[in-house]
């Protein structure tokens, strides 16, 4: 095995950015970009056009190479279309991802409604959107009733390289290379068809190029977002030459803030948003992938114009997107929106919504790598608790396995992890453990002995196992494409195989990039081989999706179907959201950090993943004290909190800071808690109705252009607006107050905010401000507890804000927290609380959901209440009405009813007079 001395400098290489490609050292990005904006050299052949209740299939043909394309398109059911190219005769299947999409898309049928003079229009059944596909050069356009918003191939940059036989006077292999020297090797050598050189790594292509790409114009749109991962800004950059997007999962110790390479996860969703329109372009791909974007301003085009009109036309934004892949097949869907959470319906419609998670799991996490042993466990948790700091999980990093067999426990720091886990159990706390995807190579250690034997490991290009280094030393990596590997990783989470652990084990998966310490890029060789003889450069995106989804399927198997898993993952792809949480991965602990990891998180969000968070703290280096709170404040807002730090860091438990650190960071957590009905009840609308957590203002507010490019501060859900507080030494931020028409009111004192628009606001290091919107109603708990079950019968108050016209409503849902009872047994509460014409009601959502609790709702507040009220009555159905004990705050216009009794579980209605 390696010592750790040398994975860490192993580690530390990983800054030198020279480990790591620019876009111009990836061939099939240099061979694309051999082709300028233009005409295409695509022509369709309008007689091979055949309509079926599905698609609509033609083909096209490359003017000089003569090779068929197919091309399909589908109307797929609300607002979605789908348009797929392949070959029409591969030398072999090219790869199609798998698993990504929930279900076969429900398609609709598109009428033909013009045919002739080279243009073939299809209409939707509902006639709001037509496209037009004009056959030479081969183009097509998406319009919504009568307006383009959409164009394909407008640039001509349509491209797609057909498989060859590999030539027989050059076989594809490293000796080869030595013979020639002629300039068309070199030609070829640089094109990188055949193989491709980076450092001293060599790539063959068995198969040769394969790459795929095409231009998506925007019409009218200047702003656009998506793509995670990138330590990058919330709006997407035009990109120059050289310096495009990257999406290709990767370990990059601390990465570079403002960097396009892509990091630990991959979402080829991009979004485009208008005043008007937010629409969306996902890009089914899981090789390798490259974004490039243009943002310019263009004459408007009207064609019936007079000269006269033509010169007072207006200048019109229009984004160019080119997307360039490694390999594969074209297949794009097209999210017509209109509105923003119309789009994120529709890709959850195709990759699935966020998983509920376990209660729990929304609480405070607490990581190092790495808590030593048993003691230090049991001495973090009771530090906890001598603090009155709530957390509900305590995680072990990769030092808690003996010599990093995963599954498995060191056996002399934990000699009976059994009993940690009971002593955890009896707080009502959990325990996360990391489990990594490469497995020592070691005959005598089962999990790698049982998986030689099965054939489980990706093969390299000459079909022995692939071995790489990494944390145990050399180690080979499961092939999680493969369905009987993941039922088998399943299975290993049993608790009779996976010793020693309990129901209160969750897990962690780290490092499935996968990262490979020494390999190109640090990660595997591109032609490696994985299941049905797919080479790694097919699947790599895609790697870290499906370990965590068997890791996800694992969890649930143990408990016989009953229980809600929890994991995390560091990498991931479009539909990671089905199976957990993800974070933002090696961060540093400098104020830079805090401030990235908000659009960063935004970006998640938008891509459908709701369950994310970035390490509070940073994870490298030590961070002075109000870099520490500053981060803690502002997690305790955003959705997955988790404090994690790296071995080389002091220690940072959050009361090692002295009193004061430690009495703000303990009201930070504690607001967190005291937060979790609202919270719990956003993740219930992320997974039913796809409704992201965290919500960039445009979102909210998509008709104010002064919010589509703020990145600082955020919704959480449609009623909190968070300004997390990002400079060293603030003594005041500029918070922008979305709306003309909207009113804020102060989370904390229940003010109302005077003024609208920009606003400077004066902070201290007690707290960051958070905003309450007029027309909300929140659920809090009272207090917090020690950890989230300490808190299940905790009593319930309302914060009602109101807004111009006195009127509020929100919601809360409940459930036990923890199993799936709320989706077989429909065992869940969804309350309605509205606030009109004086009387605040409580009324059911769903009837179809029952369950059973004891709390009450003891406190309400209610915001920007006008005048002093002269009685307050309490009414149940039964019609039992009761006086209510009110105090008036005529400073800040709160009312606040205190020493309700009123079911949770019950309509029931609160008259003011």
């Amino acid at each position: 095995t390696l010592p750790l001395s040398a994975l860490f400098s192993v580690q530390d290489e990983a800054v030198d950015k020279s480990n790591f490609k620019k876009c111009n050292q990836i061939a099939f990005y240099r061979r694309q970009k051999l082709l300028h904006p233009g005409k295409s050299l695509y022509r369709m052949l309008l007689d091979s056009v055949t309509l079926s209740d599905e698609n609509v299939k033609f083909q096209i043909i490359h003017e000089e190479s003569k090779v068929l394309l197919q091309v399909e398109i589908y109307e797929v059911e609300g607002n979605t279309f789908r348009l797929k190219i392949d070959e029409v005769s591969p030398l072999r299947a090219r790869y199609k991802v798998p698993d990504v999409l929930i279900k076969e898309p429900t398609t609709q049928r598109l009428i033909m409604s013009h045919k002739e003079a080279g243009i073939l229009v299809l209409s939707s059944v509902n006639e709001d959107y037509k496209l037009q596909v004009t056959a030479n050069p081969f183009q097509v356009e998406l319009q919504s009733k009568g307006e383009t918003v959409i164009s394909m191939n407008s640039n001509g940059l349509l491209y797609f390289e057909h498989l060859q036989p590999p030539s027989s006077d050059r076989k594809p292999t490293a000796q080869n290379e030595e013979a020639a020297s002629d300039s068309s090797k070199e030609k070829q050598e640089d094109l990188g068809l055949w193989q491709e050189k980076f450092g001293n790594f060599l790539d063959i292509k068995a198969h040769g190029p394969t790459s795929v790409g095409m231009d998506f114009s925007l019409h009218g749109y200047d702003h656009v977002y998506g793509i995670p991962q990138h330590t990058e800004t919330l709006l997407l950059k035009n990109t120059s030459d050289g310096d495009a997007y990257r999406l290709y999962n990767l370990d990059i110790f601390g990465h570079k803030i403002h960097d396009k390479i892509g990091i630990y996860g991959s979402v080829p969703l991009l979004l485009a948003h208008k005043p008007n329109r937010t629409s969306g372009i996902f890009w089914l791909n899981s090789s390798e992938t490259l974004v490039d974007i243009s943002t310019k301003a263009v004459a408007e085009h009207t064609p019936s114009r007079s000269a006269a009109e033509t010169a007072k036309q207006r200048a019109v934004p229009l984004t160019d997107v080119r997307w360039m892949s490694e390999s594969g097949i074209i297949d794009v869907f097209l999210l017509m929106g209109p509105t923003a959470f119309d789009v994120f319906k529709q890709f959850a419609q195709l990759t699935g919504t966020q998983a509920l998670p376990p209660l729990f799991s929304l609480g405070y996490h607490q990581c190092r790598w790495n808590y030593e042993d048993e003691q230090d466990v049991k001495a973090v948790d009771a530090g906890f608790d001598a603090h009155d700091i709530p957390y509900d999980v305590i995680w072990l990093d990769i030092e808690h396995t003996d010599g990093k067999r995963y599954f498995t426990w060191d056996k002399q720091k934990f000699q009976n992890p059994r009993k940690m886990q009971e002593h955890l159990r009896k707080k009502k706390r959990k325990l996360v453990v990391i489990v990594d995807p490469h497995i020592k190579v070691d005959p005598s250690y089962t999990l790698y002995a049982q998986a030689k034997e099965k054939g489980y490991f990706v093969k390299d290009r000459n079909g022995q196992d692939f071995e790489g280094i990494c944390w145990p030393g050399s180690s080979c990596y499961l092939d999680f494409t493969n369905p009987e590997v993941r039922k088998w990783y399943a299975d290993q989470f049993a608790f009779k195989t996976y010793k020693a652990s309990t129901n209160i084990l969750f897990v962690w998966n780290d490092m499935n990039e996968p990262s490979v310490f020494k390999g190109a890029e640090l990660t595997m060789q591109k032609d490696a081989v994985h299941y049905n003889n797919w080479e790694h450069r097919e699947v790599h995106n895609l790697y870290g999706f499906y370990q965590q989804m068997a890791t996800a399927e694992g969890l649930i198997k143990r408990s016989s179907g009953k229980e809600r898993p929890f994991v995390l993952t560091r990498s991931f792809f479009a539909g990671s959201q089905k199976y957990g949480a993800v974070w933002t991965g090696d961060n540093t602990a400098e104020w830079s950090y805090l401030k990235i990891s908000i659009p960063m998180l935004l970006t998640l969000n938008m891509a459908g993943i709701s369950f994310c968070g970035a390490d509070v703290g940073g994870f490298i280096g030590d961070p002075e004290a109000e870099l520490l709170v500053r981060w803690y404040q502002a997690g305790a807002y955003q959705p997955f909190f988790r404090g994690h730090s790296n071995m080389e860091s002091k220690r940072r438990e959050p009361w090692l800071f002295g009193e004061k650190n430690t009495q703000t960071i303990r009201r930070a957590i504690r607001e967190r808690y005291v937060l979790l009905p609202y919270l719990y009840t956003l993740f219930y609308r992320a997974h039913t109705a796809a409704e992201p957590v965290m919500r960039s203002l445009w979102i909210e507010f998509p008709g104010k252009m002064e919010t589509f490019d703020v990145e600082n501060e955020y919704m959480l859900g449609n009623a909190l607006l968070v300004h997390p507080v990002t400079e060293k030494d603030a003594k005041t931020v500029t918070v922008l107050f979305p709306g003309s028409e909207e009113i804020w009111y102060d989370f904390r004192n229940f003010k109302r905010m005077e003024d609208a628009g920009t606003v400077k606001i004066p902070v201290t290091l007690e707290n960051i401000p958070v905003f309450q919107r007029g027309g909300t109603v929140i659920p809090l708990k009272t207090t917090a507890g020690k950890s989230t079950e300490w808190m299940i019968d905790t009593s319930y108050e309302l914060h009602v804000a109101l807004d111009t016209e006195a009127c509020a409503v929100g919601e809360l849902y409940i459930d036990d927290g923890h199993s799936f009872q709320y989706l077989h047994k429909k065992q869940f509460l969804y309350r309605k609380f509205t606030f009109h014409k004086n009387i605040l009601s409580s009324s059911c959502v769903d009837e179809s959901g029952q369950y059973h609790t004891t709390c009450i709702v003891e406190r309400v507040i209610i915001l920007g209440f006008g005048k002093q009220p002269t009685f307050v009555t309490a009414s149940s159905k039964d019609g039992k009405k009761k006086e209510v004990v009110f105090t008036y705050d005529t400073k800040t216009s709160a009312l606040t009813l205190e020493k309700l009794v009123l079911s949770v579980d019950a309509d029931w209605e609160i008259c003011i007079s």
